[in-house]
């Protein structure tokens, strides 16, 4: 009986000195399981051929992207209730749907196109974090500005779906990569104000460390996405 509570008390006395470095460090492993989880399903489904079953079942895209966005709100809404244990898996059972769902994209570029904007994402995206934690930046003033990059990025995204915009998507590309990549530098910030606000709390330090996972890891995608957006546009 005296065993269990002297074990968890010295698991979250080891929770309470965790340096910065080593909290930064497993947030973006958090990141990055994420995004292998992704990319390995999306690549089994494309070897496969699993994945032509999967959107062969009528609404199946309109059923795994309302999923997502459930997951994603319910991950956000709760993760002061859930247990660092749920919402890790959360996170993960998220990206497991959009691996599902990016299997699409390896049909549709093919396995080295995806794997070189795959790089190139990586490496854009491994800048602006280095240089948002080299210089400890603070962009907490950028945020407004952000925010309203992401609103026009969504009008127009819907315009996009029914108007030809022509050239005008071009801009779009390019205005998509440079918000994430402004997002990308700014929730890497937010790693860092979350390690000083809630070091007191070793659990809410860890859910913090989800949710910033969960932050980056949608950044990387996004990024992503406008990347090989621009690269199909320029090819055309």
């Amino acid at each position: 009986m005296g065993y269990e509570p002297m074990n968890e008390s010295w698991q979250m006395a080891g929770e309470r000195h965790e340096t910065l470095g080593q909290y930064v460090a497993k947030t973006y492993l958090w990141m990055f399981a994420g995004l292998l989880v992704t990319f390995g399903i999306a690549l089994a489904g494309y070897v496969t051929g699993a994945i032509l079953y999967v959107f062969q079942v009528p609404y199946a895209t309109l059923a795994l992207t309302g999923l997502e966005l459930l997951t994603v709100i319910w991950l956000s809404a709760r993760i002061h209730k859930l247990s660092v244990g749920a919402a890790r898996g959360l996170f993960l059972f998220y990206a497991a749907l959009n691996g599902v769902v990016f299997s699409m994209y390896f049909l549709i570029f093919g396995v080295v196109e995806m794997v070189f904007v795959f790089a190139a994402t990586a490496l854009f995206f491994g800048m602006m974090a280095g240089v948002s934690l080299i210089f400890k930046l603070d962009l907490s003033g950028i945020r407004p500005l952000l925010v309203g990059g992401l609103l026009f990025l969504i009008l127009f995204g819907l315009l996009s779906m029914f108007l030809n915009l022509g050239s005008f998507e071009t801009v779009l590309c390019y205005a998509g990569i440079v918000v994430f990549l402004g997002f990308t530098a700014y929730d890497t910030t937010k790693i860092r104000d979350n390690y000083q606000i809630f070091s007191a709390d070793p659990e809410l330090l860890q859910k913090a460390s989800v949710f910033s996972a969960l932050q980056l890891y949608l950044d990387f995608i996004n990024l992503f996405l406008y990347i090989i957006r621009l690269m199909n546009r320029n090819r055309k």
